[in-house]
């Protein structure tokens, strides 16, 4: 369960859905909702509620002439059940 779960997702934005119980993280682009709930579940010990997947569709980049693109990452949204909280965005 140790590589379904990248890194958590640390924007003004997934830290400010933290008031609704919504917590975000770059999840493996081969994992399904069921491995995510569970490893969220496993990693923090939370009861998880609802998870969202998105997928982020790599980006075209320049630097001078040479052009390419940005890897293409899979995010996951997980709420939470009712006063539940995962500590470590709360020390943001």
């Amino acid at each position: 369960m140790s590589n379904i779960l990248i890194k958590p997702v640390i924007t003004e934005k997934s830290v400010a859905n933290t008031a609704n119980r919504f917590y975000s993280f770059f999840v493996n682009p081969k994992a399904n909702k069921y491995l995510i709930k569970k490893a969220v579940k496993d990693a923090y010990k939370v009861e998880v509620e609802s998870v969202r997947i998105v997928i982020i569709k790599p980006k075209s980049k320049r630097r001078g002439r040479h052009t390419g693109q940005t890897a293409t990452a899979k995010k996951a949204i997980v709420k939470l059940a009712p006063d539940q909280k995962i500590e470590f965005f709360e020390k943001l």
